[in-house]
C-alpha cells in the first residue's frame, strides 16, 4: 500500500486536483453562458492533459532504470501531440453560418484549458494559476466591455422553440435574410426530434424585432418564438 500512496503519486494527484479546479473555473463561464463546450468538457480536458503530461514525466521511469543505455527520455514529445490533437474539439464548437462565425472563443479557451492542464502537470502551478485568472478577466469581463462599446446595433435574445432540429438552418437562414448577426447560440434538445435554439443576435436599429418573430412563426416547425 505504502509503494501505491508514495511521494510521486501525492504529486500527482496533487496537479490532477488543480488542474480541475482551474480548468473548471474557466469550464464554468462558458456554462453559465450557454456555450456549447462548458463546465464539463473544460474539466474532461484540463484534466486529460495533465494526465498526459504526467505520463510523459513519470510514466517511463521503469524503462529508464532497466535499459538506460537504450531509451531516450522525450518529455515533450507527449504534450505536442495533446496540443496539435485538441483542434479537433475545438472546431466540433464553431458554428458557420453565412459571414457569421460563433464558437471561437469556446475553442480558443478549450485549447488555452489543455495548456493549463499541461503547465500544471509539469509542475508549473504558480504561471498555471496566473494565467486561469487572465482567461477568467479576459472571458468575463471583456465581454462585458464589448456589450457597452458595441455601436450600430441593438442586442436581442431570443428563445425559439421547434419540433424538428433538421430545420435548424432555415432558421438561421431568416436571420441572415434580416442582415442580422448572430452574437451567440445555443441549442437544447428536447422531447422527441424537437430543439429550444437560444440565440443573441446582434441587428440594426431600423429592423423591428417583431417581424423577425412573425417570419420565424411562418415556419412550419416553429412551435414558438419569444424573447428572454
Amino acid at each position: 500500500m505504502t509503494a501505491i500512496f508514495d511521494s510521486e503519486f501525492i504529486i500527482m494527484s496533487t496537479r490532477l486536483l488543480l488542474a480541475l479546479v482551474l480548468s473548471g473555473i474557466i469550464g464554468f463561464e462558458r456554462e453559465i453562458n450557454r456555450h456549447s463546450a462548458g463546465f464539463r468538457t473544460h474539466i474532461l480536458v484540463g484534466v486529460s492533459s495533465c494526465l498526459m503530461m504526467l505520463m510523459s514525466l513519470y510514466g517511463f521511469d521503469r524503462y529508464f532504470d532497466t535499459f538506460p543505455e537504450v531509451v531516450r527520455f522525450d518529455p515533450a514529445r507527449i504534450p505536442s501531440y495533446v496540443i496539435s490533437g485538441i483542434g479537433f474539439l475545438g472546431a466540433g464548437t464553431i458554428i458557420v453560418n453565412g459571414v457569421t462565425v460563433k464558437g471561437l472563443t469556446t475553442a480558443a479557451s478549450i485549447w488555452a484549458v489543455a495548456g493549463l492542464g499541461l503547465v500544471v502537470g509539469v509542475g508549473m502551478i504558480d504561471i498555471a494559476i496566473l494565467t486561469t485568472i487572465i482567461i477568467f478577466v479576459s472571458l468575463v469581463f471583456l465581454n462585458n466591455i464589448e456589450r457597452v462599446f458595441a455601436k450600430g446595433g441593438d442586442r436581442k435574445n431570443i428563445e425559439i422553440a421547434i419540433k424538428d432540429a433538421s430545420f435548424v438552418d432555415e432558421i438561421l437562414s431568416q436571420f441572415n435574410s434580416y442582415d442580422v448577426v448572430i452574437k451567440d447560440i445555443h441549442f437544447e434538445k428536447t422531447e422527441g426530434n424537437g430543439m429550444i435554439i437560444f440565440a443573441e443576435i446582434l441587428m440594426d436599429g431600423n429592423i423591428v424585432i417583431e417581424d423577425i418573430y412573425c417570419d420565424l412563426l411562418k415556419i412550419d416547425q416553429v412551435e414558438q418564438v419569444k424573447g428572454i
